[in-house]
């Protein structure tokens, strides 16, 4: 009988990644915090700047890498030795990122439909656009900060190296 393969094995993972999630958790990161960015540097600009697509590809592309990440976690977590003080922490995790994941799928199929439009929106909207993005932000701070608690507080995912031999100085001493 086939063993079915779970996700590690099939993503061939470098062996130092102990799952798929600190290999994608950044890329949603950063991608949403662009959109922001360059949404605020949009408010520059004519109200039909091409800018308003590259942010709309951004919230896409942010918010499918949010979902991709929060599933990861979600399989990480079944993998991982979570220490019981940790595990108030992993629901909150959790509960934010798929509230993260909502809010930016939503606030992303918003954008895409309002691009595809091809209107210009008020100066007013755009603003309010803005706030919305920076108001995404913060659950995504959050949900951050909860993930980084549970990786550096509580050594969530991380293996201590084995040392084959003692430790040395510069000058080998002990």
């Amino acid at each position: 009988m086939v063993e079915p393969r779970t996700l590690v094995e099939v993503t061939r993972l470098p062996s130092w990644a102990p799952n798929l999630h600190p290999l994608v958790i950044h890329f949603p990161i950063v991608l949403l915090i662009a959109a922001v960015i360059v949404d605020f540097l949009a408010l520059l600009r004519p109200r039909r700047s091409s800018l308003n697509a590259v942010v709309s590809a951004l919230y896409v592309a942010g918010a499918l890498s949010a979902l991709v990440a929060y599933l990861s976690g979600r399989q990480a977590a079944a993998g991982v030795l979570i220490p019981g003080m940790a595990q108030p922490i992993v629901l909150d995790h959790w509960n934010s990122a798929l509230w993260t994941v909502a809010y930016f799928a939503a606030l992303a199929c918003t954008r895409l439909a309002l691009t595809m439009t091809g209107r210009g929106l008020p100066y007013w909207a755009r603003v309010a656009a803005v706030a919305v993005g920076l108001g995404g932000t913060l659950l995504l701070f959050h949900t951050a900060e909860q993930g980084a608690r549970l990786v550096y507080q509580h050594g969530v995912g991380v293996q201590q190296p084995v040392r084959s031999a003692p430790a040395h100085d510069l000058k080998g001493n002990p």
